[in-house]
C-alpha cells in the first residue's frame, strides 16, 4: 500500500500525549518522518524520562501506523528524551480547559474539617440550581468523592473526541466526577511522589473529555503543598474557597490557606471561607444552639483577612450519614441542610460573577512568577 506523509500525520494526530491535552503534531513532539516503500522512520521528542513512557510511546506509534495507514508498514521509532536547559526555570503553561467557564478550587489548612463534604454539598446544590457541574477529587492520597456521590464501583469509560481517545467522567446527580479512586483498589494506598501524583492529575484533568461546564470544582488535599502548586501550575484558577471549622487551631491552619491563595507568585483570589461545624443543634433542641469548637471563629478571621464569609454550616448527624450512604445532604429537600448550603452556595456564585467583573482574568503560574493564559469570564 502506498502512503504519504500526511497519511502518517493524520494517524499521529489522534495519539495524545499524557498529561498535557496536546496530541503528538500539536505538541510538536514529532520532529521528523522518513518513508521508503513500506518503511517508516518516525524521529519524536519527549519530556518524560522514564523507560515505561518510552516503550509506551513507541508502542502507541507502531499500533496506530499499522492500525489506520497500513498493516504492513514496518515501523521504525527513534525517540529522544528534551532535558531542559539547567538554568531554565520552571515555566509550566497553564491550559485552560475548552468549555469549562470556571474553575473553583475548594481548600483547607487542615485536614477533617469536611472539605470534601462540602465540595459534594456545593457540587450537588449548583446542579439543582441549573449550572452544568463537574468535580475533580484532587486528593490524591484520601479520595473521597467516589463514596460521597455512591459510585464506588463505577469507572470511567473511554469516549474518542475529535479523534481523540479520552476518559469520560461518571456522572451521578447531575454532576461529572473523576477522582483517582475510580482507578485503586478500596484498600489500595496510594503511595506516590509528588511528580507522579501531579501526572496523574493532569491526566484526569487534560485528557477526559468534561465537556461544557459552568463550575469545575476541585477538591485539594488538605494544607499547603506539591499538589495545590502543581494544579496552579496546570491550570488558571477562577477562584479558591477555603473551609475551616471554629477552632483556634483550624483558624491558624485556614489563615495559611488564605495566604498561599494570596502570595504575589500565586495570586488566586480567594472567593471566601465557609465554617463548618459552626454549632450543634439537638434534634429534640431546635431552637438551641452549642458551640461546641467556639463560636463565630471563621467570622473573625475573615473580617481579619477582609474576605468574605459565605456561610455556616451546623454540626449535624445527617449530614455524615449522607456521605457515608453517597447522598449528599444538600439533596435532601426542606431541611435546615439544603437552606444553609443554598445560600452558601448562592454566595459563591456571587462572589464568582463579582470576582469575573472586577478582576482580571486569572493566569495559571510558574515556581516564582506568573505564565500568561486566559480564564473564562462567567
Amino acid at each position: 500500500m502506498k502512503f504519504t506523509k500526511q497519511d502518517l500525520l493524520k494517524a499521529l494526530e489522534t495519539i495524545t500525549v499524557p498529561g498535557e491535552g496536546q496530541n503528538m503534531v500539536e505538541s510538536g513532539a514529532v520532529k521528523n518522518i522518513v518513508t521508503f516503500a513500506d518503511e517508516v522512520i518516525v524521529d519524536i521528542t519527549i519530556k518524560n524520562p522514564a523507560l515505561q513512557a518510552r516503550k509506551k510511546t513507541e508502542a502507541d506509534i507502531v499500533k496506530t501506523i499499522q492500525d489506520k495507514v497500513s498493516a504492513e508498514a514496518k515501523v521504525k521509532v527513534n525517540i529522544t528524551v528534551e532535558a531542559p536547559p539547567a538554568n531554565a526555570k520552571n515555566e509550566i503553561k497553564g491550559n485552560p480547559i475548552p468549555g469549562i467557564q470556571n474553575i473553583v478550587a475548594i481548600a483547607s489548612g487542615k485536614g477533617g474539617v469536611g472539605k470534601s463534604t462540602v465540595t459534594a454539598n456545593l457540587a450537588v446544590t449548583l446542579a439543582k440550581m441549573g449550572f452544568k457541574v463537574g468535580v475533580l477529587d484532587a486528593d490524591i492520597y484520601g479520595p473521597s468523592m467516589p463514596i460521597m456521590f455512591d459510585v464506588e464501583m463505577e469507572r470511567p469509560l473511554s469516549t474518542t473526541v475529535n479523534g481523540k481517545s479520552k476518559m469520560k467522567p461518571v456522572e451521578n446527580y447531575g454532576v461529572k466526577i473523576l477522582s483517582i479512586g475510580f482507578f485503586t483498589k478500596p484498600d489500595q494506598a496510594v503511595v506516590w511522589r509528588g511528580p507522579m501524583a501531579a501526572k496523574a492529575l493532569n491526566q484526569m484533568i487534560f485528557d477526559a473529555a468534561w465537556g461544557e461546564l459552568d463550575f469545575l470544582l476541585l477538591d485539594l488535599p488538605p494544607g499547603t503543598g506539591d499538589i495545590h502548586l502543581s494544579i496552579m501550575q496546570s491550570l488558571p484558577i477562577t477562584g479558591a474557597v477555603v473551609v475551616s471549622t471554629p477552632q483556634n487551631v483550624a483558624l491558624a491552619d485556614a489563615k495559611k490557606g488564605v495566604a498561599m491563595f494570596q502570595q504575589e507568585s500565586i495570586n488566586v483570589p480567594v472567593l471566601g471561607i465557609i465554617e463548618n461545624m459552626a454549632y450543634f443543634t439537638p434534634e429534640e433542641l431546635p431552637e438551641n444552639k452549642y458551640y461546641i469548637f467556639g463560636k463565630q471563629g471563621a467570622k473573625y478571621l475573615a473580617e481579619d483577612l477582609q474576605v468574605p464569609l459565605l456561610g455556616e454550616i451546623p454540626l449535624v448527624q445527617s449530614i455524615r450519614e449522607a456521605g457515608d450512604i453517597g447522598r449528599p445532604a444538600a439533596l435532601q429537600v426542606a431541611t435546615p441542610l439544603e437552606k444553609a448550603f443554598e445560600t452558601i452556595t448562592r454566595n459563591v456564585v456571587q462572589e464568582v460573577v463579582n470576582r469575573n467583573t472586577d478582576l482580571p482574568p486569572t493566569e495559571a503560574i510558574k515556581i516564582t512568577t506568573m505564565a500568561g493564559c486566559s480564564a473564562i469570564k462567567k
